[in-house]
């Protein structure tokens, strides 16, 4: 089964062509990265139309990779929630153009299925299991009783871990993005300045006070006259971090009796969070991390989820799919 996957929920345009929910033919992703760096994030507006400019030539990209012909495409499936709203039109309307012009199903896609079946390309899914879906805009724990079953057991009060990473980063200077750089930053510092653990009960997350300790405590050393040691500070940081996600996706585990951890989102690329896993994993449970290819926004990863949605549910979507900014994962 060939499947067309199309991404475009923030500033990546990807289109991807995959062979039965494992063969990646082709996944190109054109990112806007260096356009919103200057930005110090993303601006919608400039994001949808980028990806008006760039949407055909990802496309004919990757049917030039791929060496297929559109008519060869069983289904398209496509990312309509959640995501800036400008981006997820552009497309939908593309894949939906697509569906109509060869006659091709569509498969919806939300984003956050996508990134948990990005560990399908590489690894083998075994369930029950619990998924900590870890982004931008996104920090979340999901019990899967089985495949495409998807039931939220914790998520978090106020900011995403991501975006309290992109915050951290500002306060040092770093620029955008700053999860990657902090990281970076992280494995050559020492865990030295104090920072609190929000304590959320049950299995949610709060990371609101921790990025305010980060940014008064840079303040008050800088009132002071003190240079702050930005690789310490990104280390006391991300150690702190890292505890709360790991300790509370152990912690589901136990309460559902689960063995398998499926690590998602921009931020499982993160070294830290793998280190953590693999530092606190005493050999009990089975813990998938994507690729950094395929933890970032990527097309390969909305065709797979695509493939086991099908698998799963058979059914599909008519052309009067609209897309969503805000969607709890179906």
């Amino acid at each position: 089964m060939l499947i067309l996957g199309v991404e475009s929920s923030c500033d990546e345009t990807s289109v991807a062509i995959v062979r039965d929910g494992k063969e990646v033919l082709a996944n190109v992703v054109l990112s806007q990265i260096d356009i919103h760096t200057k930005f110090g994030g993303v601006v919608p507006e400039v994001a949808s139309r980028n990806h008006v400019y760039q949407v055909s030539l990802v496309f004919k990209e990757a049917f030039t990779r791929a060496a297929i012909k559109p008519e060869e495409i069983d289904a398209v499936a496509v990312t309509y929630a959640p995501g800036l709203i400008g981006s997820l039109l552009v497309g939908l309307t593309a894949a939906k153009t697509f569906a109509l012009m060869y006659n091709k199903p569509i498969i919806p896609i939300h984003h956050l299925a996508g990134h948990i079946y990005a560990n399908a390309i590489e690894h083998e899914m075994k369930f029950p299991a619990i998924a900590l879906v870890v982004s931008g805009g996104n920090t979340e724990l999901v019990y899967m009783k089985d495949n495409y079953d998807f039931a939220i057991i914790g998520e978090t009060y106020d900011d995403a871990v991501g975006e309290s990473y992109d915050k951290v980063a500002r306060v040092l200077g770093l620029g955008y993005p700053g999860g990657p750089v902090v990281d970076k930053m992280a494995q050559s510092g020492k865990i030295t300045y104090k920072l609190p653990k929000p304590y959320v009960d049950n299995f949610n997350f709060s990371f609101s006070g921790l990025k305010s300790a980060v940014i008064n405590l840079a303040h008050n050393e800088e009132q002071r006259g003190n240079a702050i040691r930005k690789e310490d500070l990104a280390a006391s940081f991300q150690d702190v971090v890292t505890e709360i996600l790991v300790n509370k996706t152990f912690k589901a585990c136990a309460a559902y009796n689960v063995k398998n951890i499926i690590v998602a989102g921009g931020v499982s690329a993160n070294k830290g969070l793998k280190e953590r896993f693999n530092k606190e994993n005493d050999g009990s449970y089975t813990i998938n991390i994507p690729s950094i290819k395929y933890c970032t926004d990527n097309a390969a990863m909305i065709a797979v989820a695509g493939y086991y949605r099908q698998q799963k549910k058979k059914d599909f979507a008519d052309l009067s799919l609209n897309a969503y900014a805000n969607l709890e994962l179906e």
